[in-house]
């Protein structure tokens, strides 16, 4: 049975190994490497931290070649290329480029398919702009509504309510400022509605702990039980 879990980063050479500990009643130290690239130590609760990470030291080569190991697994999307046919994501569901010309400019989603008007030229760059403008304003009502809907779990803490901010970003979904705004990447509309709340709550559970420390953990496995499947999910249906 789990007593208590918590989560740390240590540096190996100029590589942080970032994992979750699970303290609980038996004899041995196990490591694991799941799926996802996350890292498990199960431990004695005995254990202290520098023996932990004594034993994650020797082992950190391995645990780098898992890692490399279940990536070459993962799904990875091409390069989009906005022409007829082409699959693209929307809250976690792909669908279809139908491209034709006509008097405005404009995108729908029917019948399974995104329709897109051009004026002129149904050029692959007027069609990737024009597929990023919809993306954008669908971003703003979706994300919306989902940031009013985690914020009922937050309203009795008395936290002030960040202000939202969606641009498009490489490397992270979210994040939230000291000044209290929170950034949203705009690729998230792309992704299954859970995915947005479970991105939002944590960006919120900041408000409380700014960094990922057991406390932070905790709290966002209160509000979202089984939040790394959720990642998991959004890590795969995004790759």
């Amino acid at each position: 049975m789990v007593e208590k879990m918590d989560s740390r980063t240590f540096l190996y050479g100029q590589r942080n190994i970032t994992y979750n500990i699970l303290f609980s009643k038996r004899k041995t130290m196990e490591i694991a490497v799941h799926p996802d690239s996350t890292i498990t130590v199960k431990a004695p609760m005995s254990s202290d931290i520098s023996s932990i990470e004594k034993k994650l030291y020797k082992r950190a080569r391995w645990i780098f070649r898992q890692v490399k190991y279940f990536q070459q697994f993962r799904p990875k999307t091409p390069n989009r290329c906005y022409v007829n046919g082409e699959t693209h994501l929307y809250l976690g569901k792909q669908y279809r480029l139908k491209i034709s010309t006509g008097p405005k400019n404009e995108v729908k989603l029917r019948k399974g398919f995104f329709q897109v008007v051009c004026q002129g030229d149904p050029s692959p760059e007027k069609v990737k702009e024009l597929m990023k403008s919809w993306y954008l304003e669908k971003a703003k009502i979706h994300f919306e509504e989902s940031f009013y809907r985690c914020w009922e779990k937050f309203s009795s803490f008395g936290f002030e309510k960040p202000k939202i901010s969606i641009r498009y970003m490489k490397k992270r979904w979210g994040s939230l400022s000291s000044k209290g705004t929170m950034t949203l990447n705009t690729h998230l509309i792309k992704a299954p509605k859970e995915c947005i709340d479970y991105v939002i709550t944590h960006e919120l559970c900041h408000l409380k702990y700014r960094h990922h420390n057991a406390e932070f953990y905790h709290l966002l496995y209160s509000l979202t039980p089984g939040w790394e499947k959720i990642k998991h999910k959004l890590e795969l249906s995004m790759a």
